[in-house]
């Protein structure tokens, strides 16, 4: 037979081109010199794309029957040959996927032109070898095209992307040997996908989480089998790995997705660099093209499809820094840890906006609130020119952060949200947000959807436990608990919630517990200590907590964070006034607003300033605090009411003081209950102890709310006020007597307490 050919039969794949009219495989245009049988085998594989070709039907259909003893040899030859001219490799394919055992797959996208192909009866003795691979070729063709073609159709709607489904990102295999590819490809290949609305990533928590599990390392390199392995254990529908390698100058960069369920390469694309400094412009042309292929409209891959050198930084050693910093925060909530890789990645690219909005995160977790407003506003400066979701994501956090306008940042995290209804992140902030206005019961309902869309986030299990305490759902919290020390074991937020619980346990040797298991761990070991030195001040040992204190300062200090350190200073000061000790209290003050001046410190500052009498630097304090954050709702709404209120019961004048505290009315379950306290004390002066009597039940009522603050305690003894004014002496005594139990190991000169138990003396006389 011959072949009559009406138009050329062509196969293309990444480079390379196979016309099986000539019998050629050309790589640009260029020849490769391939053998006889090898281009047998590959011209067969093409046919099929995507399908396994058994050992068994390559030996029927290429091998004659007197070469069966050799088969074996053959094509194991014909195969390793076949890569040698195709640049490929068994243990990283980007073509030619071998299934042991069971034969071979094509696993690159293949794309056919000229496929109208006829055949004419002619001597068959006058053929060629050449010819013979065509008409075999042919022959095959002819019996699997429609097949094929059906299969290929049908294989697209199997497989296309549904809303549920998710994906895990493998890192890429990297055979240039250049480690700023490491890490840098899979994170810019991430924030490509993670544009659209369509897709869902598995989050970065829940794979360190599943590595764990697996015996491996959090931070494990996830190698294509490994995520694969991962994708299973996480019921994931698809595994996307890539990989890297250089050729001369230019680079190729393939992605391959398989699915989960019986490891089937679904689809694979290829794009191509000149050099180095255009790498990741084609892991955006690859990355396009990919999300095209599992299924995404072409509207949404056109509207969401930020170039990733924009929508993140043109420099990779920068990126490669932000993808650690990334792993650290995002997996496994280390912000300490975290901090100095970002802060690189902005010195090296100074318009990295993703990096600052992560760096602000970081600095926030860790109580620097200043330097966390300062980042999320350069990165608010540097948000035009970024993708949709990151754009959302900014100007979410920069209400959250900056402008602290929390009714502005539920605005723009509620479109967040519609837009991305994948994203557990802006539902998570969403819980933060109302976890500050004290709207607990929302906070709690919107995180149990974060979860759902991330089980394995420490973050959000740690916000949701924050909301169960609060709620005073003791026993819910605990069970998230429970969960947590097997999900999240690494989880800072674990081990604070830990201690509360333990605290309103009353369970003193798990406390301490706690604070020595975070000895040395900057950003976590501050935190434990400040909570054991509230504790003690909550009992009254005063003594003991200002050792606690120094320590927790101390340890701020050392992790450079000035504001935690500040905000320590500014605490026991308030807690001091508050029982009546006076000591070194301002030089304390000054010595706290030298390090910081974020509102929580100046906050704290001007309450003590104002208890102890100097007026004139508490109204200075509280005015500039007016001037710094005009649209700051906690400021406006809490801070600025109690100071204003404790202002006013300073100069004797309680009517005043109550007016004052009206705007904190809706929102003081979010600031431990203090300003209830301070309406209550006002109630008091002008004899309204009915009212009075309310507030402090209030805070006696919401210990989850309130926690280790000292009016946990003093409300007992307010109460007590209120109910011998009322005439209630069997009432006041009870109250009295709670707050002398509290109090039964507290330091004996505490003024106070010295005026508790007078008070208590005269009733009993």
């Amino acid at each position: 037979m011959v072949v009559e050919n009406h138009s050329p039969g062509v196969f293309r794949f990444g480079t390379f081109a196979v016309n099986l009219r000539s019998g050629e495989l050309l790589k640009q245009g260029v020849r490769v010199k391939i053998q006889e049988q090898p281009f047998r085998v590959l011209s067969l594989l093409l046919l099929r794309p995507g399908e396994v070709v058994t050992r068994d039907e390559l030996r029927s259909q290429i091998w004659h029957s007197d070469t069966f003893v050799d088969f074996d040899n053959g094509l194991n030859t014909s195969i390793n040959r076949l890569r040698d001219a195709l640049g490929d490799s068994a243990n990283n394919p980007r073509f030619i996927e071998t299934l042991p055992k069971r034969g071979y797959r094509f696993i690159a996208d293949v794309t056919t032109t000229g496929a109208e192909i006829s055949v004419t009866p002619q001597d068959t003795q006058a053929t060629s070898p050449r010819s013979q691979i065509v008409v075999m070729t042919i022959t095959i063709l002819g019996a699997v095209i429609l097949l094929g073609g059906g299969l290929l159709w049908r294989w697209r709607q199997t497989h296309r992307l549904t809303k549920t489904d998710t994906m895990v990102v493998a890192d890429f295999t990297n055979s240039t040997g250049d480690p700023v590819f490491d890490g840098s490809l899979r994170r810019g290949l991430s924030v490509q996908l993670e544009q659209s609305p369509f897709l869902s990533l598995l989050p970065e928590q829940q794979i360190q989480q599943t590595l764990r599990l697996m015996k491996q390392p959090a931070d494990a390199r996830l190698t294509p089998g490994t995520a694969l392995e991962v994708c299973q254990r996480t019921g994931t529908t698809i595994a996307l790995d890539g990989s890297i390698s250089q050729i001369g100058n230019q680079y190729s960069l393939i992605l391959r997705a398989v699915s989960c369920s019986d490891d089937r390469s679904i689809t694979s694309t290829e794009a191509f660099a000149n050099d180095k400094t255009h790498v990741l412009e084609a892991l955006g042309t690859a990355s396009y093209d990919i999300r095209r292929k599992l299924g995404e409209s072409l509207a949404t891959v056109q509207k969401y499809d930020t170039p990733l050198v924009q929508a993140t930084t043109s420099s990779l050693e920068a990126l490669k820094l932000y993808s650690l910093g990334y792993r650290a925060l995002t997996g496994k909530g280390d912000s300490a840890a975290a901090l100095p890789f970002l802060q690189q990645a902005t010195k090296l690219d100074p318009n990295f906006a993703m990096a600052y909005v992560l760096l602000g995160a970081g600095y926030w977790n860790l109580g620097e609130n200043t330097l966390a407003s300062e980042s999320i506003r350069k990165a608010f400066e540097l948000r035009a020119g970024l993708s949709e979701s990151e754009r959302l994501r900014i100007e979410s956090e920069y209400h959250c952060l900056v402008t602290c306008n929390l009714s502005k940042a539920e605005r723009a995290l509620e479109v967040w949200a519609q837009t991305y209804p994948r994203d557990w992140g802006p539902r998570n902030r969403l819980g933060v947000v109302y976890l500050a206005l004290g709207e607990y019961d929302k906070a709690n309902a919107i995180l149990h959807e974060a979860l759902s869309l991330n089980p394995q986030s420490g973050l959000i299990r740690g916000n949701l436990i924050v909301s169960y305490i609060a709620l005073n759902r003791v026993e819910e919290a605990r069970a998230v608990v429970e969960e947590a020390k097997v999900k999240n074991p690494d989880s800072p937020g674990l081990l604070v919630n830990l201690y509360r619980l333990a605290f309103l346990e009353n369970d003193v040797g798990e406390m301490k517990r706690l604070v020595a298991s975070a000895t040395g761990r900057p950003g976590l070991e501050d935190e434990l200590l400040w909570n054991e030195a509230a504790t003690a001040s909550f009992f009254g040992k005063m003594q003991e907590a200002r050792t606690i204190y120094r320590d927790a300062i101390a340890s701020a200090e050392r992790a450079d964070e000035k504001e935690a350190a500040a905000a320590y200073e500014t605490d026991q000061a308030l807690r001091e006034t508050q029982f009546g000790i006076r000591g070194d209290m301002r030089q304390r003050i000054a010595s706290a607003l030298r390090l910081a001046n974020g509102p929580d410190v100046q906050y704290q500052a001007a309450l003590a300033l104002a208890l102890v009498g100097d007026l004139a630097r508490a109204q200075a304090l509280t005015q500039d605090l007016t001037k710094r954050f005009p649209e700051d709702t906690i400021v406006q709404t809490v801070f600025l009411p109690t100071l204003n209120a404790q202002l006013a019961l300073s100069h004797k004048d309680a009517s005043r003081a109550l007016e004052a505290l009206q705007p904190a009315l809706s929102y003081e379950m979010g600031a431990s209950l203090y300003p209830a306290y301070i309406r209550g004390i006002a109630y008091l002066t002008v004899h309204r102890e009915r009212e009075a009597a309310t507030e402090f039940q209030k805070i006696l009522e919401h210990r989850g709310v309130v926690l280790n603050s000292p009016i946990g305690a003093l409300a007992h003894l307010q109460i007590a006020r209120a109910f011998v004014q009322q005439g209630d002496m069997t009432k006041a005594r009870v109250e009295y007597q709670d707050f002398l139990n509290l109090w039964k190991d507290a330091d004996p000169d505490i003024p106070i307490l010295k005026q508790a138990k007078a008070e208590f003396e005269r009733m009993k006389g």
